[in-house]
């Protein structure tokens, strides 16, 4: 069974596990605890800051002792083609946004994930910074959704697309936004009076309070690295990428994908 949530332009269409079907602990359990694709995806492992730190130190050190043909190989091994680690706590986008609700102030049930509907957003930016691709993420479920920028990533344009992506939304699963400070988000209170939903703001130079977005951004470099011009993606384009990485299994998700579980809380809340 396929539901779609309607949506004059961009409707979203979820596919439901069959009915009544349960994963046997002793099918497949093997592989997934090994790493290995289940079902033709590749496993995403979630790992917390602390083991993130811990492997970035690891990797600092391979980098340092090798040389040669060792250092060119653990560079191509990294997800990110890579050798130094992404700095933390650097600014993205820029300018002075006015009228903001901070992070702080946003409901406890945004923070524990404990109520689906609220979500987290970033733009990606192409070559030379000439194009741009808008990111949603839903915080409990890790639903990604793309949003095309071809009209260019001003202020209004950003606000329009968010708008239109969000309104497809049921209501029940269009609660809250969380933002960087970029800005491209200049107009976010246009964009609460449009559509109803809160927008809240990261403290400055903070991305870490978006890492679900940002870990959906850093798998979205394996299909467009940096330096790729992104307006060569149509809408339907980034549809199929955001559909292929919603069907990816999470170990968060207890080894369901992000569509599934998005399907389970929409059907649970309608």
């Amino acid at each position: 069974m396929t539901t779609t949530f309607p949506g004059p332009r961009h409707a979203v269409a979820l596919t439901a596990p069959p009915q009544g079907a349960t994963p046997d602990p002793a099918d497949g359990a093997t592989e997934r605890l090994q790493g290995r694709a289940v079902q033709g995806h590749a496993v995403i492992p979630d790992v917390t800051r602390h083991d993130r730190a811990q492997v970035g130190a690891l990797l600092r050190i391979g980098f340092v002792q090798g040389r040669g043909a060792l250092r060119k190989e653990l560079t191509r091994c990294l997800r990110t083609g890579r050798a130094q680690g992404p700095i933390r706590g650097r600014t993205i986008g820029g300018g002075h946004l006015t009228d903001m609700v901070l992070i702080s102030d946003r409901p406890a049930e945004v923070a524990d994930r404990a109520v689906p509907g609220h979500w987290e957003g970033d733009l990606i930016v192409g070559k030379n910074g000439k194009s741009a691709i808008g990111t949603l993420v839903e915080r409990q479920t890790r639903f990604l959704m793309l949003m095309n920028l071809s009209k260019g990533r001003l202020a209004v344009h950003v606000r329009n697309a968010l708008a239109d992506k969000v309104r497809d939304l049921p209501e029940q699963l269009r609660r809250s936004l969380t933002l960087d400070r970029g800005k491209e988000m200049g107009e976010h209170v246009r964009f609460t009076v449009a559509t109803g939903v809160q927008v809240y703001f990261c403290d400055p130079r903070s991305p870490w309070q978006r890492a679900t977005n940002e870990n959906s951004n850093g798998l979205l470099r394996q299909y467009s690295p940096k330096g790729t011009d992104l307006a060569v993606y149509n809408q339907a384009q980034l549809d199929a990428i955001a559909a292929e990485l919603n069907g990816r299994p999470r170990q968060t998700l207890g080894w369901m994908t992000a569509s599934e579980a998005f399907f389970r809380v929409g059907a649970m809340t309608a």
